[in-house]
């Protein structure tokens, strides 16, 4: 008898485990329903990033991608939203946001100029203002470094990149 109540017990306090652990809640990947398309203010870890999975930790770096029917997705770096934009269908209509280092609010991260030597939590390097300053690139042009892999995960790229803005900021 004293061992049927021991497994019962046990049994009692692995299903009691699980149903905290279902309780908890998990961040989402997409929101539905922003057809005005504007950005979503989002809490710390409420959402993670479509591409790397990382829970979004605050706006610092912070991207989102509305697709027309008003789907939104979350990125934790410009770097994580240019690899995924870029094989998606809706590509070009998808309304791309950027919160910027310089003015601390949202912009089109198509109109965002983005630097190269951020500390970024994919470790990209390219983190997105509003004003251009020396050494930036356009949206397009990011997208298509990020696609050939010229970003500071890239080591040798990024030594390159740091002797050529170095060479030029001595002139």
């Amino acid at each position: 008898m004293k061992k049927l109540l021991i497994v019962f017990g046990l049994i009692a306090v692995i299903v009691l485990l699980f149903l905290t652990l279902a309780q908890k809640p998990h961040p989402k990947i997409v929101m539905l329903g922003n057809h005005t398309k504007q950005p979503v203010d989002f809490f710390p870890k409420a959402y993670q990033c479509t591409m790397c999975k990382m829970p979004l930790e605050g706006k610092k770096f912070a991207c989102e991608a509305v697709a027309p029917d008003g789907k939104t997705w979350f990125f934790d770096d410009p770097g994580c939203l240019a690899l995924w934009i870029a094989d998606q269908p809706f590509r070009k209509e998808a309304v791309l946001w950027a919160y910027t280092l310089d003015t601390r609010r949202w912009v089109d991260a198509r109109h965002a100029w983005y630097s190269q030597f951020e500390s970024t939590p994919m470790g990209y390097g390219f983190g997105a203002y509003e004003r251009k300053g020396k050494g930036m690139v356009d949206f397009e042009t990011m997208v298509k470094k990020m696609a050939k892999g010229e970003n500071l995960t890239n080591r040798a790229y990024a030594r390159a990149l740091a002797k050529k803005l170095n060479g030029e900021a001595s002139r």
